[in-house]
């Protein structure tokens, strides 16, 4: 079952937010706190969104995913970019990732988005396989750029 993420969602969704870091090798980069995703997600101006996986049997949380609308230039239309999807270990294979990627797809579809876009490490070939088996292409030609901590600090002070 996926569900939209409810405000009392907060600490699971921070609790797996965590969990995928470790499984990235990346725990250490983790500084989200509960507070600002709950800011993020049900503030005065939300500007992220999450779906919820259940357990069908337990209705306990067993994945999640958070996502942002994005544009496109080219295609005049905003899409969907998913910025993590998340299955506990012991539920994966399960179907509860697919059926993610199926409801972020149908709200894609229903506001008329023409795309649905993430990124995935090049190390991690049990996702980039399940990707493709679902006929999602990577961009291969496309590298991603970030700017963050002293760097964004200088740019943005105008260094």
């Amino acid at each position: 079952m996926i569900r939209t993420a409810e405000i009392t969602d907060v600490p699971v969704i921070h609790s797996m937010i965590r969990e995928l870091a470790e499984y990235e090798k990346a725990l250490h980069e983790a500084q989200a706190t509960e507070e600002q995703l709950r800011e993020a997600l049900f503030g005065d101006d939300p500007a992220v969104f999450g779906l919820i996986a259940e357990d069908d049997a337990s209705g306990e949380p067993v994945g999640f995913a958070l996502w942002f609308r994005n544009f496109s230039t080219w295609r005049g239309t905003h899409g969907i970019y998913l910025e993590d999807l998340y299955v506990r270990p012991s539920e994966r294979g399960g179907g509860h990732g697919k059926a993610l990627l199926t409801e972020l797809a149908r709200i894609c579809v229903e506001r008329g988005y023409s795309r649905l876009e993430w990124s995935v490490l090049d190390w991690n070939e049990p996702s980039i396989g399940f990707y493709r088996s679902l006929d999602a292409v990577p961009m291969d030609d496309w590298t991603v750029f970030r700017l963050t901590g002293e760097a964004l600090d200088a740019l943005g002070a105008g260094q």
